[in-house]
């Protein structure tokens, strides 16, 4: 099914020249990984705050994209310099979930007429990332299939920070919009749990 993350590959090669800045200046990719967790933690503030200042909701299109480098270079660095371990991998597991609770969560203060359904989006992220991780529990590898995974969510909370940024107001359109995302999340946790018992 379409998702940003087929564009991953070509999105890598981009970033090489960034990877070998990093290993000749000794950064890690444990280190990369908290930072794009303190990343996730500032957009989420900024978010927060961009009731005060209209040029936060910027935050999230820019930040997003920085986080999802971050995200790619960390994985790139521990295969490509031998840096793969079980800390690294649980830092890298647990940490997209917190970042994505950070950089969510404010949805909640500036649209409060889908609340419920932004709950629901949050929650469905979480056990959306856990059944990708279920694929490697049970066996086989890593699941990142499906319509809704982690690059989509930031591709189009990325585009609300922009709309938000404009004055372009989805009070009237919220609703129908996070409910066709979460059926889009549930059919990706399904995709993810059936792919990894084959």
């Amino acid at each position: 099914m379409i998702s940003v993350y087929k564009l991953k590959p070509k999105f890598q090669q981009l970033l090489k020249p960034i990877l070998a800045f990093f290993y000749k200046r000794n950064v890690t990719a444990n280190q990369i990984t908290i930072a794009s967790i303190v990343l996730s933690l500032l957009i989420g503030l900024l978010f927060w705050s961009a009731d005060y200042c209209s040029w936060f909701f910027l935050a999230l299109p820019i930040g997003l994209l920085i986080r999802m480098a971050l995200n790619a270079l960390d994985g790139m660095m521990a295969r490509t310099y031998n840096q793969t371990s079980k800390k690294g991998e649980l830092l890298n597991e647990i940490g997209d979930v917190v970042s994505d609770v950070f950089v969510f969560f404010p949805l909640i203060k500036f649209l409060p007429e889908s609340l419920y359904l932004i709950i629901i989006f949050i929650i469905l992220s979480i056990i959306n990332e856990m059944a990708g991780l279920m694929g490697k529990v049970v066996g086989t590898a890593r699941r990142y299939d499906g319509p809704m995974g982690k690059s989509d969510r930031a591709l189009l909370v990325g585009l609300y920070g922009i709309l938000a940024f404009c004055q372009v107001s989805l009070q009237n359109s919220s609703l129908y919009i996070f409910m066709i995302i979460n059926m889009l999340l549930i059919i990706s946790t399904l995709i993810r749990l059936k792919k990894s018992l084959i």
